[in-house]
């Protein structure tokens, strides 16, 4: 009965597969499988066996400052039973196990707080590294693009005015980021790390500017206070940013010239040239006779060519003597002979009906109308 009874709570598995899985004492949903425990000594009471060692390279400009904040990171290191040295005369950093060394991974966080010292991370930042908790990821940009000028630009881009852009990252991210030269030093979780790599290579990289992934990160923390979409596909929610096509010049593609198998011929040369002309063969002296003289011949044509273009300001331009037949002079003269044909007639007019009858000359012009003949014609015309 009591087998029944445990083949009904644990029943067999109908296929192959799984058939030795059994239930285990750590499968349990209260378990926090993730949860990094802090180390304790009485684990490894021996020590260690072997001596590890790490170095690293620091620029000259940190000399200085690590002089100065080498106390405070031996004292850190000293807890945890790990020996450093800084040798100036070669400009290294070195850390290493002693026989008082617990804990086998510290020895791996001195060597990253060694290389986040020399890549310009304050030494009370860069210490909180040997926390268990804290992990650091140093990411090259210098390689990721050619030109320098592009490069500083980008680079810009990801720190933004007044480093208000890297503020925003390292408040939504968690992570402490640090831009200096060639590389991004950034300290945080895995998860903050990833995201933080993710954000700089597309920066770099012009796939995306930060401030795209900074409204996607607002938008994912809004999303994760809501316990209904916890379990759900948050694509529908973010913004889609498409890349806009920037119109780039065309590269003139050069003609293919038909192929030979023969070489081009070969150009005379200065020497060739001379045979040619006969110049080799003369003297020192000829030669620099026939060199002045064409420098005269040179210097005259240029002078005769500035002459010239002095002169032409003084020479007057040529007046159009033909005019348009409506233009106002020639209408002016039209209207002063048909004055004068009209005075004529009137004069002859005059004389005939004088003969036979006296007329007054002004009360004859006043009757005929007192005014001139192309003024009249101007008014039958309106």
């Amino acid at each position: 009965m009591e087998a029944a009874a445990e083949e009904e709570q644990n029943p067999r598995p109908t296929t192959k597969k799984g058939k030795h899985r059994k239930p285990k004492p750590w499968d349990d949903g209260s378990i926090d499988h993730w949860k990094i425990e802090k180390f304790d000594p009485s684990w490894n009471e021996t020590g260690m066996l072997e001596v590890s060692s790490f170095s690293t390279l620091f620029p000259q400009y940190r000399e200085k400052y690590l002089q100065e904040c080498w106390p405070i990171v031996k004292g850190a290191l000293k807890e945890y039973g790990v020996a450093c040295e800084l040798n100036l005369v070669e400009g290294c950093m070195t850390v290493s196990t002693t026989r008082k060394t617990r804990d086998p991974y510290i020895i791996v966080k001195a060597r990253d707080l060694i290389k986040l010292l020399s890549r310009s991370v304050p030494a009370p930042q860069a210490i909180k590294i040997l926390n268990d908790e804290m992990q650091c990821d140093i990411i090259k940009i210098g390689n990721l693009v050619r030109k320098k000028e592009r490069f500083v630009k980008r680079r810009q881009h990801l720190v933004g005015p007044n480093s208000s852009t890297l503020k925003a990252l390292e408040i939504l991210t968690g992570c402490y980021i640090l831009v200096q030269g060639n590389t991004v030093a950034a300290m945080g979780s895995f998860k903050g790390l990833k995201q933080v790599r993710r954000i700089v290579e597309d920066c770099i990289l012009n796939k995306m500017h930060p401030l795209y992934h900074i409204k996607i990160l607002m938008l994912k923390r809004e999303l994760a206070k809501d316990p209904t979409l916890k379990e759900e596909n948050w694509d529908r929610f973010l913004p889609t940013f498409k890349k806009k096509n920037v119109k780039q010049k065309k590269v003139k593609s050069k003609e293919k010239k038909p192929y030979t198998p023969f070489p081009p011929p070969q150009q005379p040369s200065k020497i060739d040239l001379q045979l040619e002309s006969g110049e080799y063969f003369l003297s020192n002296e000829k030669k620099m006779t026939k060199k002045w003289q064409d420098k005269q011949e040179k210097q005259a044509e240029k002078t005769a060519e500035n002459r010239r273009k002095r002169e032409e300001a003084f020479i007057p331009l040529e007046e159009s003597r033909k005019h348009d037949s409506r233009s106002p002079v020639a209408d002016s003269n039209d209207d002063v002979s048909a004055m004068a044909l009209s005075l004529k007639e009137k004069a002859k007019e005059f004389g005939k009906k004088k003969s036979a009858e006296k007329i007054d000359p002004q009360t004859y012009i006043a009757a005929a109308g007192g005014k001139p003949p192309w003024k009249r014609k101007s008014k039958h015309s309106e």
